[in-house]
């Protein structure tokens, strides 16, 4: 039987073409593996491929087979044409997956070779339509040198020597040169460095403290530093730094490498003259009028520079188009300005949909400004009932100007049909503030914890790491107050006694203080994101800092489609499996029954600890009741729990429920001592549930702050999602897709029946 490995190490053996031909038995490492080779055989062939059904091993849940399907299977939209075109791979005990059946014909006409070029599988696509056919072609173009397009260039256009883009004479840098923006300065090194012979990355960039916008960049020689066998710690480099008058001058220039150079003219054919996603944040002014263009077909006038690039607009473009056609809820939108892209957000039906279940407290992850990355990637991120993160949008942001946050924030808000969510966790600096203020007016703007730790090192850091004492003292003072009393005290202490009331930095944050310490945070839902920490990497390692543009939309849906797979697995194993029960307890019973697994496992945490704690009453006052409860043998672990014995409403000042949404164990307590043997409902959120995803819409209901567009919202995404899986499983086959369409019919006449 042959085999194909993974996509790095895919080669296409044997002369031409002909031999990407699936075939029963044919063998792959994985089931990703296969599915991209279906994409090169469609893309060679002519057609476009989806993923089609999965199954799943009765015995563990995990998926067993998948079936990979052209685009024109089925007849949900009036593009498709039921075609039968598919191949399924089984997993065997092996490990690997195999062929066990291929549907090769088609019922319809296939498209010339070259118009598949730009699909969904584009990435792909242009190594074999644009390769030169030979004996072990390589796929992704793997076998260039990590280091031969170090920054993920898009844009081959050849430089003459000595000449710049256009035909303009190139200018060895010098001290004092001047440049309307960083780009151009970028460019003109790069030119430089072509015409000399050697190729640049992007170095390091400065911020202002008081607004956070780049002020200073450096631009160095490839081979600077040691992190890879090929860099040879090159001293080569220019600064630019931003002026006054908005012009950015070189104020360092070293010309020396340490390193042998390449013949001019070899690197000419190897230097690309520009970096996709390389942003200038210098625009802050309103220049040249464009336009924003949605996929709904309204038109808004924007305005500034754009950043992002011709090249990337024009994949995105393609790759949105062609996910509208199988993709009904799909979004997207583009801010245009003279027909250049500048921002870019989009999201699909199942992110829109897991907006109406998750999206009332989000991450607004911009941490692509932690370092250089090519793409100004954001995404917005939730929390699912299995405290997985879920995606609820993404974005490429043009600049870091108050402008552009407030257009991704405004057109995430539409694109979820205007429901508002309970807190966000974003930047701190004044552009994202600003932007959230105005589109969320009245939420709660929680800190990043990676931004507040990395400007810690920077103001704190010399007493961080030389002074334990310090430190001890600080996160004393920040985690272990309980009231804004304590906490006050507490932060005079600790300047008084390290002679740090001058500190800038600390009294800007004393300010701020609401967005970033855990007691001004813990009365507002997040659920349960730690305050010190945040929600595990939602790509992980698959879009880093360098992920150029060919790989990306590739590398994007298949991370999009590992979280999604483990949600699956966890909604399988929260339905068929049952947690151990460590009580006799009605409540654990209770909870079993209802909450996922995952947060089932932090219930019962705190079910089990609350046997560690003491309660007693302290005063009743009519029907409400106090109850201190504290920690044996610990009497500086204590809380006050309230009780109103009508209607069994409780609060906790350690505002658990509050923040995360699950009672805690000073709660449990006071219920085992006045024998509440149920959790009452309104203590049980059906966001944490295992049916989280259906029945939601009561929760709406009884909320009263709740509105009818959030209902509206919840209800059409609900039946969205049921709808779209009701379909596929009533397509499969015609006696399938007669009764589907029997208990549609059907169930259409008795919604009309209603009142």
């Amino acid at each position: 039987m042959r085999g194909i490995g993974t996509t790095n190490n895919l080669l296409v053996e044997n002369e031409g073409l002909s031999k990407l031909e699936p075939y029963v038995g044919l063998e792959f490492n994985s089931a990703d593996d296969a599915r991209e080779f279906y994409s090169l055989y469609a893309v060679h062939t002519g057609f476009k491929i989806r993923i089609g059904q999965l199954y799943r091993s009765r015995s563990n849940g995990s998926v067993s087979s998948r079936r990979f399907v052209c685009s024109k299977e089925g007849f949900q939209l009036h593009s498709r044409t039921g075609c039968p075109a598919f191949i399924r791979v089984q997993r065997v005990e092996s490990g690997k997956w195999v062929i066990d059946n291929f549907k090769k014909d088609h019922n319809h006409e296939l498209e010339p070779t070259e118009e598949m070029c730009l699909s969904r599988i584009q990435p792909a696509a242009k190594s074999l339509v644009n390769g030169t056919y030979r004996q072990g072609i390589r796929l992704l173009e793997e076998e260039e040198d990590e280091n031969h397009f170090p920054s993920g260039i898009i844009n081959f256009k050849r430089l003459k020597t000595g000449e710049r883009e256009g035909g303009e004479a190139m200018v060895e840098p010098y001290l004092g040169q001047e440049f309307s923006s960083a780009n151009e300065a970028y460019k003109n090194y790069n030119a430089y460095a072509a015409s000399t012979g050697f190729k640049i990355r992007i170095g390091q960039l400065f911020r202002s403290r008081d607004d956070g916008l780049i002020t200073c960049r450096r631009f160095v020689c490839s081979k600077e530093g040691h992190q890879h066998s090929s860099r040879l710690g090159c001293g080569a480099f220019i600064r630019v730094k931003r002026q006054d008058s908005g012009m950015w001058v070189v104020d360092r220039f070293i010309k020396e490498h340490n390193h042998d150079l390449d013949p001019p003219r070899e690197a000419d054919k190897k230097i690309p003259t520009a970096l996709i996603g390389f942003r200038d944040d210098t625009s802050g002014g309103l220049e040249n009028m464009g336009s924003v263009e949605t996929n709904d077909g309204s038109h808004t006038k924007r305005s500034q520079e754009s950043n992002i690039g011709s090249d990337w607009y024009d994949v995105l473009l393609e790759y949105f188009q062609s996910r509208q056609v199988e993709d009904t809820g799909f979004f997207y939108a583009v801010e245009l300005d003279d027909g250049r892209c500048r921002s870019v957000f989009w999201a699909d039906g199942r992110s829109r949909f897991s907006c109406s279940q998750f999206g009332d407290a989000i991450v607004f992850d911009t941490s692509y400004r932690k370092s250089n990355y090519l793409v100004p990637f954001a995404m917005f991120i939730g929390v699912n009932h299995h405290r997985q993160p879920v995606l609820l949008g993404c974005a490429l942001i043009a600049d870091e100007s108050k402008e552009s946050f407030t257009w991704v924030l405004r057109t995430w808000f539409r694109a979820m049909s205007g429901r508002h969510p309970q807190s966000i966790i974003a930047d701190q600096d004044k552009a994202i503030r600003q932007a959230i203020a105005q589109v969320f007016p009245g939420i709660h703007h929680r800190f990043s914890a990676w931004q507040i730790k990395a400007k810690e090192r920077e103001n704190l850091g010399r007493l961080l790491s030389i002074d334990s004492g310090f430190k001890y003292d600080y996160d004393k003072c920040i985690y272990q107050s309980q009231t804004a009393g304590e906490f006050d005290a507490a932060w005079n202490a600790l300047l008084n006694k390290y002679r740090m009331k001058g500190n800038a930095w600390l009294k800007e944050m004393y300010e701020k203080r609401e967005s970033w310490v855990p007691l001004y945070l813990r009365g507002t839902f997040f659920a349960g994101i730690p305050v010190n920490g945040g929600i595990k990497s939602f790509f992980g390692t698959l879009l880093n800092a360098q992920t150029p543009l060919r790989e990306f939309i590739l590398l994007y849906e298949r991370g999009l489609e590992r979280r999604r797979e483990e949600e699956r697995q966890d909604d399988f194993d929260s339905s068929n499996l049952q947690a151990y029960l460590h009580t006799k307890e009605m409540i654990e019973e209770q909870c079993r029954r209802l909450y996922t697994l995952t947060v089932f496992k932090v219930f019962q945490k705190e079910l089990l600890d609350s046997y560690g704690h003491l309660g007693m009453k302290i005063s009743e006052e009519g029907i409400i009741s106090r109850y201190l409860v504290r920690k044996c043998a610990n009497d500086n672990e204590k809380h006050m729990v309230t009780l109103n014995g009508s209607n069994l409403n409780v609060i906790c000042s350690c505002q658990m429920f509050e923040f995360e949404g699950v009672l805690c164990r000073h709660v449990l307590k006071v219920f085992q001592m006045v024998n509440i043997r149920d959790i009452p409902s309104c203590y049980i959120l059906h966001r944490w549930t295992k049916n989280a995803k259906y029945g939601f819409v009561g929760d709406v209901e009884s909320d009263s702050g709740g509105s009818s567009q959030d209902l509206k919202a919840m209800m059409v995404w609900g039946l969205r999602e049921e709808a779209c899986n009701y379909i596929g499983a009533g397509a499969t086959s015609l006696e399938r897709y007669k009764v589907a369409l029997e208990i549609m019919l059907e169930g259409r006449r008795k919604i009309s029946q209603q009142n």
